[in-house]
């Protein structure tokens, strides 16, 4: 299952499907114990699932895969969409065996296990669970709540700034920083920041490579708000698609993402828009950029949440503390409680 998981984690963190990696083993009494018949895992929206894909690479190695156990994790999908369910693909290839780390939550495609078990198929739910979970944790969420998990990005001052008293922003975080974020921005969905950002800035909202080459993975740009967007500027250049929501509801313009199959997506609006996110309840994860900066003056990353005192702080979880060059990035999650 380490194996699995570890194969997993080569395919998109993007896209509609979640990361989910297969490994086929041999009978017992068919030869060494563990050994490897076959490996998969899926490549992205639209390609094979993890266990079709093993289950061609030990065709094409020339095994047989009949009473062999395919370790997989996530349950095979019992659903018809882009691709077949996994779960028949299993049974007409003979395997009388499958392990799972995590039982699929999505009422549309679950079912392989009870379908696999009703055929004989001896089923096993739970081995490394909690490692698959923590890989699956964003794909989980947007299942379970119906919206997309949501990051917002902050960057600031050692005082929580992100722009000088004159409105200059530009750099207070470090290269090394930067770097981090777009790396970032190539593993989600969708980019959202609102009208007064898209004006103001005038930002390509795309993720570039060290080289300052877009990337193979473009984010959908999204803009939240009411104002018109300008027909030129750097949205109208190359990257993903524009999407402009007409609203300024988080929850709505997370429904209307969550209709498009996004599954992550990335806030980096200015304050107001971290703000109107954070008092919604809808934001998941922070990832806070901090330089060793002081600006003493300026816009403060966030506005106003309505908090009068101290015991009503929204208090983060702490995931990560990384040094990027200079600066630091904090990971912290918002606790279930908090939303």
């Amino acid at each position: 299952m380490v194996r699995a998981l570890d194969l997993a984690r080569r395919g998109p963190a993007h896209g509609p499907n979640p990361q989910v990696g297969c490994v086929l083993l041999a009978p017992p009494g068919s030869g060494p114990d563990g050994r490897v018949l076959g490996e998969g895992w899926h490549r992205g929206a639209g390609t094979p699932h993890a266990e079709v894909a093993a289950l061609a690479d030990a065709r094409a190695r020339g095994l047989d895969v009949r009473g062999a156990t395919a370790v997989v994790t996530l349950e095979p999908c019992d659903h018809t969409g882009r691709t077949g369910p996994c779960s028949v693909a299993l049974l007409e290839a003979g395997v009388a065996r499958v392990v799972v780390a995590v039982a699929d939550p999505n009422p549309s495609a679950a079912g392989g296990a009870q379908r696999l078990r009703a055929a004989g198929v001896e089923v096993v739910v739970g081995v490394e669970e909690a490692e698959g979970r923590e890989l699956l944790a964003p794909w989980l969420l947007a299942v379970r709540r119906g919206r997309p998990h949501v990051t917002l990005k902050l960057a600031a001052s050692l005082d929580g700034r992100v722009a000088a008293a004159d409105g200059s922003s530009r750099w207070i975080t470090s290269p090394e920083a930067r770097a981090h974020a777009h790396a970032l921005r190539a593993e989600v969905d969708a980019l959202v920041v609102g009208t007064g950002t898209a004006l103001a800035d005038d930002p390509a909202l795309t993720a570039r490579d060290a080289d300052g080459a877009l990337a193979g993975h473009q984010p959908l740009r999204v803009v939240v708000g009411t104002r018109d967007l300008p027909a030129g500027g750097r949205l109208a250049g190359p990257g993903g698609e524009v999407l402009h929501l007409r609203t300024r509801d988080p929850r709505e313009a997370l429904a209307a993402l969550h209709a498009r199959e996004v599954r992550r997506v990335l806030v980096e609006g200015g304050p107001t828009l971290a703000a109107a996110f954070l008092r919604a309840g809808v934001v998941d994860q922070v990832h806070a950029y901090v330089a060793p900066v002081l600006l003493g003056a300026g816009r403060a990353a966030v506005a106003d949440l309505g908090i009068g005192t101290i015991g009503d702080a929204l208090r983060l979880r702490t995931r990560e503390v990384r040094p990027l060059g200079p600066d630091v990035l904090v990971v912290a999650d918002v606790e279930e409680e908090e939303r």
